[in-house]
């Protein structure tokens, strides 16, 4: 490959991937809204409240906040910029109904972009290992992390874990991806990340 083909893989893999991310989590919000609008218009105008409005009206509100909680995850990050603490929680209690995952997000101020960004992509490493549900406590104390992570099934197998500590050979898979996002992320803020997994319990600090 040419020196400038390799510099433009390495720019858009480095710069333009977040960008896009972020575009494309923009574009999704505004459909969605819609859609949310038009049920409550429904509901306003006197239609009867049938399971399938209902069903409608919830999806619509969980693929928001996992929209928003991706946009945090996945997209840019700009020098100085910031996550409200009403915002992150907002996020997080959005996720939490659809996915029986319930999020006790501890800071008790706004907090810088790529510190939310860290504790969102640990935050779906531990959804992984809940797929069933369950219950995470987040919290920020000293400049780290800690998210402790507890559910009845848990489910930790496979290579993805090794992303978090080590440098895994190959790329992840896309349901995995947040992994090694965790680990650059972590990195890009000079810290390790550790993880203790137990048969009910599950803690990552960074």
């Amino acid at each position: 490959m040419p020196a400038g083909g390799a510099a433009l893989t390495g720019r858009v893999e480095g710069d333009l991937a977040p960008l896009v991310s972020s575009r494309i989590c923009h574009d999704l919000v505004s459909p969605l809204g819609a859609i949310a609008n038009g049920v409550e218009l429904m509901q306003m105008s006197g239609a009867q409240a049938t399971p399938e409005l209902a069903l409608i009206a919830e999806s619509v509100e969980n693929a928001n906040a996992r929209i928003r909680l991706f946009r945090v995850a996945f997209g840019a990050v700009q020098p100085g910029q910031t996550i409200a603490r009403s915002e992150a929680v907002s996020i997080l209690r959005g996720i939490g109904k659809g996915r029986g995952l319930q999020v006790d997000w501890r800071p008790e101020t706004d907090l810088a972009r790529d510190e939310a960004r860290l504790a969102f992509l640990l935050l779906l490493c531990c959804e992984t290992a809940m797929p069933w549900g369950g219950t995470v406590a987040a919290d920020l104390t000293a400049g780290r992390w800690r998210l402790e992570g507890r559910a009845t099934r848990m489910r930790m197998d496979g290579d993805c874990w090794t992303a978090l500590t080590g440098r895994p050979d190959g790329l992840p898979a896309p349901a995995e991806v947040h992994f090694a996002l965790a680990r650059d992320a972590a990195d890009r803020l000079a810290r390790p990340i550790g993880v203790q997994r137990q048969a009910d319990a599950l803690i990552l600090t960074a």
